[in-house]
């Protein structure tokens, strides 16, 4: 398996692997596969520009898993918008994903974290094995939204 960092040029390859993502797991993400499925080209390479880190998971010409790194202020990098796919769940790709974001923001001497939904228990112990602790949902998370937990990785 190797991973891959991405950028604009290669838009039509994460096209493929986040509209998966979202369909397959849409109570894991924020968007929703209705707000992408139709999205034009600039929107995809938008994405790709905004977030500085995106990389890619794959076996050959088979991408196994996405993640996303974003800096966060001055100390700190946001794991987002991860997913792998359900053929390689526990075969350690969440695993090597993770660390690569986590070595990207340390490299910046930045902190991991991320929120992960309080009922998404498969993917919190992931994190956990990942050296991430668990700090919690935010006291300011709002009432009307599904609880999400705040988890962090110490250097």
């Amino acid at each position: 398996m190797d991973i891959t960092r991405i950028g604009p040029a290669d838009w039509e390859r994460f096209r493929r692997v986040r509209l998966a993502s979202l369909s397959e797991s849409p109570a894991a993400f924020g968007s929703r596969h209705a707000d992408w499925v139709d999205a034009p080209p600039e929107r995809w390479q938008s994405r790709l520009t905004l977030v500085p880190l995106t990389l890619l998971a794959h076996e050959a010409t088979t991408d196994l898993g996405v993640v996303s790194g974003q800096p966060v202020g001055e100390a700190w990098v946001e794991l987002i918008s991860m997913w792998v796919a359900p053929a390689a769940r526990g075969t350690g790709v969440a695993g090597r994903l993770i660390d690569a974001v986590a070595d990207w923001a340390a490299a910046q001497g930045r902190t991991t974290y991320l929120m992960v939904r309080s009922d998404n228990t498969p993917a919190r112990k992931s994190y956990e094995r990942a050296g991430f602790v668990d700090m919690g949902v935010p006291d300011d998370w709002p009432p009307d939204e599904p609880p999400e937990h705040r988890m962090e990785r110490r250097p």
